[in-house]
């Protein structure tokens, strides 16, 4: 499976989303960056990311908004902007409810926006659902797909 890409500087958020991303099977294919510059760098492959066996394009990033350098709107808008990457499924992640926010994002092209759940069990639950929905009855693209797979699901 192809990486899932953690946008997010809290190094707590990192931590419990990487736990409960562990618990559903998913946490060896999670990439954590900091903001949304090692982002755009990531997509270019540039500097320490130049390697695309280590660090492969993602199918899924999980966008935290309120980041260091280039914020979730900016990265999101630079990512939607580039013809290779306009099918990348980009769930925003954040504590954001503003209506403003959940506009913004959906304007720019998320796929979906969802409130951080504090609840560790929620958290969980949530993992479980991206698993679910988004690896599972969810279409993937072909290069997304498992390369043994005859249907593209992951």
């Amino acid at each position: 499976m192809k990486p899932i890409l953690l946008i997010e500087d809290d190094d707590n958020d990192v931590l419990f989303m990487r736990d409960a991303l562990h618990k559903v099977g998913l946490r060896e294919t999670t990439q954590v960056l900091a903001n949304g510059q090692e982002g755009i760098n990531y997509f270019n492959g540039s500097g320490r990311f130049a390697n695309r066996e280590r660090h492969p394009l993602p199918c899924l990033v999980l966008l935290d908004l309120n980041l260091p350098v280039v914020n979730g709107f900016e990265f999101l808008h630079w990512l939607r902007s580039q013809p290779a990457f306009k099918a990348i499924v980009v769930i925003v992640l954040t504590s954001s409810g503003a209506e403003q926010d959940v506009y913004h994002a959906y304007s720019l092209g998320a796929n979906s926006y969802v409130l951080k759940p504090s609840d560790p069990l929620k958290l969980a639950e949530l993992a479980e659902l991206i698993k679910t929905f988004w690896f599972g009855w969810n279409v993937v693209l072909p290069a997304c797909a498992e390369p043994a797979e005859a249907v593209v699901r992951c």
